[in-house]
């Protein structure tokens, strides 16, 4: 049986798509069509029910792929290993959000960069959810931290962490919005408090609202900046109330530049996942990486 063919077949498997397949494999979509057909006549079985959108395996399907797919991972790890000088470092990509990413997850792998026969070269990119899957599905990444988990064959993913949002904002607001503690009941009066947020449309202080309050944030954003740790400075700096993570604003609520709003009996929570291509723990240097990560999630909950 050609290789070839089992390659595109499992790409397909975990894609859930010939498109979304041939642009992983740089093949046209007739192409990658005309090998999975190549490959059903010669097992005498369909391997893929087509649908309206993408495909679906069929029970052969599934049961070739079982078989299939780690034996071509281990012979792509082999290849990959094979073209590496001994006395190079082996490059992990990692892609995820700026400030996780920053704060946490870089600081955490720096540990196994360096020359020590384990370690490993280290190149960082940043971006949203969407972006970040996207990328590493086309295999620009090879570790992403998102927060969806991703849907589909192609791509794995492990919760990593879970991260609390606290209502924030400097001591004067608090005090002109007659919060002397956090309640747990009662919603403070902060309609007059302009808000400080990542985007237009609110997302932190919108879900806090309703995850918290069951009501929508009554007014707008005064200061926006694509950056939770621009956000978090504006507020220090007086601009207004803010919803940031605990881990991000931590430091700045032991010194009291900003004090919590509100303590809800339930805090909201973002669960964080580490997100690899399915099968691509077999190379060493990724593997580490993951499991590395999330023994460091540990002391992040």
């Amino acid at each position: 049986m050609d290789l070839a063919l089992l390659r595109t077949f499992v790409t397909v498997h975990r894609a859930g798509s010939f498109t979304r397949a041939a642009a992983l494999l740089g093949l046209s979509q007739p192409a990658v069509t005309s090998q999975i057909r190549t490959l059903e006549r010669q097992l005498g079985r369909p391997l893929f029910l087509r649908q309206a959108r993408g495909v679906t395996p069929t029970t052969t399907g599934d049961e070739l792929a079982h078989k299939a797919a780690p034996h071509l991972d281990a012979l792509v790890e082999i290849a990959e290993t094979g073209l590496e000088d001994d006395s190079s470092l082996r490059t992990l990509h990692l892609a995820g959000p700026p400030e996780f990413t920053a704060e946490r997850a870089l600081p955490a792998l720096t540990e196994l960069t360096g020359e020590d026969g384990q370690g490993f070269a280290l190149r960082a990119s940043f971006g949203n959810a969407e972006e970040t899957l996207e990328g590493l599905a086309a295999e620009h990444h090879d570790l992403a931290i998102g927060t969806a988990r991703p849907r589909g064959a192609l791509l794995t993913a492990t919760a990593l962490c879970d991260e609390e949002h606290v209502l924030v904002a400097a001591p004067d607001w608090a005090e002109r919005a007659g919060v002397e503690k956090p309640h747990s009941t009662d919603a403070p009066a902060l309609e007059d408090v302009p808000v400080v947020e990542v985007h237009e449309s609110l997302p932190f202080v919108a879900r806090y609202w309703a995850s918290v309050f069951d009501a929508r944030p009554a007014a707008p954003g005064t200061v926006v900046a694509p950056d939770l740790r621009a956000v978090l400075a504006c507020t220090v700096a007086g601009a207004g109330l803010a919803v940031l993570p605990r881990y991000l604003c931590a430091v700045a609520l032991e010194r009291g530049d900003i004090v919590a709003l509100h303590d809800p009996p339930v805090p909201p929570l973002r669960t964080y996942f580490l997100v690899v291509r399915t099968g691509t723990l077999a190379m060493p240097h990724i593997a580490r990486a993951h499991e590395w990560l999330l023994r460091a999630a540990a002391d992040w909950n």
